[in-house]
Order: structure tokens, then sequence, then C-alpha cells
């Protein structure tokens, strides 16, 4: 058995990836739940919330994303959530059983003054209500990434979305280095990190595994690693991109679970079109969190009591809220 140090790698070949993706799905499967249940409980889920607290508006032109400005998606906008409003939906997140709670807002950049200071106000409320506080606000600068830390923020989601090859065909108003700018600047103040990608954008397998290898060639492997599958919204870009197949997405999922062991890896956006068998197999595979309710930003979500008849007819259970009130310092 090799010890964990040698587990643990940040030496990935775009080729070593291929290779474990491409092997016959029992031995895939079996390696990925080998190495689940040596680094995590493999009956426990852990459920997150995420929240719109700024919806629409946005500068970029990410072509999955209906809350940019650029395209006519019917997106309502609004500013940012008054305090009362999130702990009310923070403190609901909590009776149903989640341990995190996810507050995105629809900027580019997150500018200093009045709106950051909202979002510092809302961080510390929930953070009061005894949840982990996560934030994706887009980019962020080091004194940013302090302030949040400060206030109590304990991740930070900045998604890199796909290979620095394929980037350059889905977003044009950011660059690839920006993100890994933010990401050093979340991991310097002491936050930490989610971050993944997302799968349908018309990418090759080749994509989706170069975006495996920049997440586990990081310094420090990003401690939850969302899967998005592209949910797709009219007058978008990328409205008509073709399905995922299932097993391709089972397959990735076992991959990322292979190369980054000890990161929650969570099926994210994209569950209303998985099959409860689908989602099964992802738990097999190595997913060990989800986001809940009823909503994902501006797209539908499985509700509640689907998600606890899918967990119930499993034998799994959801993770209790047992560090997360005590994990940041207020």
């Amino acid at each position: 058995m090799h010890t964990d140090a040698q587990e643990i790698r940040h030496n990935w070949t775009p080729e070593e990836a291929l290779a474990l993706y491409s092997q016959p799905f029992p031995d895939l499967i079996f390696k990925a739940q080998s190495a689940h249940r040596k680094f995590h409980n493999h009956l426990e889920v852990q459920r997150s919330t995420l929240l719109s607290v700024k919806t629409g508006g946005c500068s970029e032109d990410c072509a999955y994303c209906p809350q940019s400005a650029h395209y006519k998606t019917g997106v309502e906008r609004h500013g940012v959530l008054p305090a009362e409003t999130v702990r009310a939906k923070a403190l609901e997140a909590k009776e149903s059983g989640s341990t995190r709670f996810c507050m995105g807002a629809a900027w580019r950049e997150v500018r200093d003054g009045k709106d950051f200071d909202a979002i510092l106000e809302l961080v510390r409320t929930v953070k009061g209500v005894g949840l982990e506080v996560c934030c994706t606000l887009g980019m962020l600068t080091e004194s940013q990434a302090a302030r949040l830390q400060e206030s109590g923020c304990y991740a930070y989601n900045h998604n890199l979305d796909t290979s620095p090859e394929y980037y350059g065909e889905v977003i044009s108003t950011r660059t690839y280095q920006d993100r890994l700018r933010t990401l050093d600047n979340v991991r310097k103040a002491g936050m930490t990190v989610c971050c993944g990608g997302i799968v349908g954008m018309g990418e090759g397998i080749a994509d989706r595994l170069g975006l495996l290898v920049q997440l586990a060639n990081q310094p420090e492997h990003p401690e939850s690693v969302p899967l998005n599958m592209l949910v797709k919204v009219e007058g978008t870009p990328l409205a008509k991109e073709e399905q995922v197949d299932p097993l391709e997405f089972v397959r990735l999922v076992a991959t990322a679970r292979i190369m980054m062991p000890e990161a929650m890896v969570r099926l994210s956006a994209g569950r209303m079109q998985m099959s409860d068998e689908m989602q099964a197999m992802c738990f097999v595979a190595g997913a060990n969190s989800i986001f809940a309710g009823e909503k994902l930003l501006t797209t539908a979500n499985p509700g509640d009591n689907h998600d606890n008849h899918l967990m119930s007819r499993l034998g799994m259970r959801y993770r209790e809220n047992r560090e997360c009130a005590t994990s940041v310092a207020a």
C-alpha cells in the first residue's frame, strides 16, 4: 500500500489522466471507490445550499450563463439582497440539513464600496447562523480576499470552467490567468478553495481531463470540486449543445476522485437532467456533495423531497453540521 503522501499528487500528466479515465468501467469505479473510502465516509453526502444574492447584469460574456448582460434570457435582475432575507434563507437551509451556504453574485469582479460592504455583512449574518459560508463574486483582489476571510467566509468558489486550451471558445472577457490569480488570492487569505468546471459546452474528453489536470496540479488541491453538467438556457450561445453522455460524466467524477482523493467532489448544476440511477453511480464513483434546494442561482434543481427520498433509497445520509460553526474564527 502506498503512503498517503505518494497518493496525493500534484504532477499529473494529460496522458496519465486519459489512461485513468479510459480503463474498463468496473476497474475505474473500483479504484475511485477505494480512494473514496480511504479519505471519506462513503455513506455520507454533504449538502450545500446556493443562493443568488445579486442576480443578472454581469458584464462577462460566458457562453453558458443566463446572467450575462450580453444575452437575452429573461433573467430578472436584482441588487444585493437585504441581510434579513438572506438570514431567513440560511436558517431554512440549516433546517433542511445543509452545512454550507454559498452566496453567488453576478459580477465580473466585486467592487470595493457599498456592494462589497453589503456582502461582508451577509457573510457575518450567515456565519452567525452556524453554517460554513462560501461566496462566489467573480474576481477578487488580495485585500478583498483578506476582508472576506476576516468576516467569516470559509470558502470561495471560482471555477476554471474547462481546459486552458478550450477556455477561449467559451469566454473572451476574462483570461485563464485572471482566474488562477483569484484562486491564489483566496489561498493567501486562508480561505478554502472551491473550484471545478462545466461539462457539455462542446469540449472534448481531452478538455475535460485538461481541467482535472489543472486542478490536481495546483500546489494544494481545491477542498471542493464542483462538477457541473451544462444547463442549456434559451438565449445563451450554448443553448443547442448536445446532452452529455451519462457514463462519460460518471467516468469524469471517478477520475476526479482518484486524482484529488481528499477533495469534496460536488454534483452541482445539471442534476435535473440526471436520472436517480446516474446520480447513484456518481456517488459510487466518489461524488460526496450536492447542491440542494429548488434553485441553483437561476436554474431549476431537484427539491428537498426528491433528494431526501433518493438518499433514503440508497441507504445514505447527509453529513452532519459538525465542524462548520467553529471552522473559521468569527
